[in-house]
């Protein structure tokens, strides 16, 4: 036989291949931070605790010998001592601008109590204006109260029967009738209808004995037929006082008073309604 190599691949190479370290681009390899003092790591830098010392000197506030102490020796890093600084830095604050806020506020409650004072004093002075208004108004209408009670009308007779009313036409009277005819029987009390004064009496005509009674007003109140007459000229009398009896004399049919309502002496008007109109009820 003849020599035959076999065929065989390669040959590997039995040494490793240089390993060749890449640099990765834009990463850097993390160090371990430097643990600090659980203490020391609850309070805050040197630097900043001077800071905070300046700043609350220069708000207004002196800081003690002490504390001034203690804010340095904050910086050896004594926890108690920082503490303590702290506080004694908190103890500085100032205390102008509350001072101020309070003065302004007592400034504007005292000027609000002014204010209100003024009005409660207004407000008194208008209710006693009201009031006397109101009493002197009072009085006035009690006076005019009193002076109408005073002139008030009254009836003539207290009991009667209407037997002839104003216009009525009739054979018994030359013209219309100019009065109001209150039948009674004779000697019956005639009273005076309101305060006046006497200004006529005596016999005339037609209307027997007469009486004429002229008020304030000018207003004439004629009596007529009476049996007697109680008063005389210029007497004043007051409403209700008497001033006669009835009676049949002159034109007349029977015992009763004509009664006439004259305004200012002149034309009559009808009995009845000035009556109405002041108040009294025929």
């Amino acid at each position: 036989m003849g020599n035959h190599r076999a065929h065989r691949g390669p040959r590997r190479s039995t040494s490793a291949a240089p390993v060749v370290a890449v640099p990765v681009v834009g990463k850097r390899r993390a160090t371990a931070p430097a643990r600090r003092s659980p203490l020391l790591r609850s309070l805050p830098s040197a630097p900043i605790l001077l800071g905070v010392t300046a700043l609350a000197i220069s708000a207004g506030g002196a800081v003690t010998a002490s504390d001034a102490d203690l804010a340095g020796q904050v910086t050896s890093g004594s926890t108690s001592i920082a503490a303590a600084g702290t506080m004694g830095i908190a103890q500085v604050a100032p205390t102008t601008s509350r001072d101020a806020v309070v003065s302004r506020d007592s400034r504007r409650d005292a000027q609000a109590d002014a204010a209100n004072q003024e009005l409660i004093e207004a407000a008194e002075a208008q209710a006693k204006e009201q009031h006397a208004a109101l009493e002197q108004f009072a009085q006035a209408a009690e006076k005019q109260s009193a002076k109408i009670r005073e002139n008030q009308w009254v009836l003539p007779l207290a009991s009667y029967r209407i037997s002839a009313t104003f216009g009525a036409s009739s054979y018994l009277w030359s013209s219309v009738h100019t009065g109001l005819d209150m039948s009674a029987p004779s000697g019956t009390a005639i009273r005076a209808i309101a305060n006046g004064v006497i200004t006529e009496t005596g016999y005339d005509g037609s209307y027997g004995n007469k009486t004429v009674l002229t008020l304030e007003d000018g207003t004439e109140l004629w009596f007529c037929h009476q049996t007697s007459i109680d008063v005389s000229v210029g007497d004043t009398v007051r409403g209700g006082e008497v001033i006669g009896t009835v009676g049949s004399t002159g034109n007349s049919t029977g015992p009763h008073l004509h009664l006439e309502v004259r305004p200012g002496g002149g034309d009559p008007v009808d009995p009845f309604t000035a009556l109405l109109e002041h108040g009294v009820t025929p």
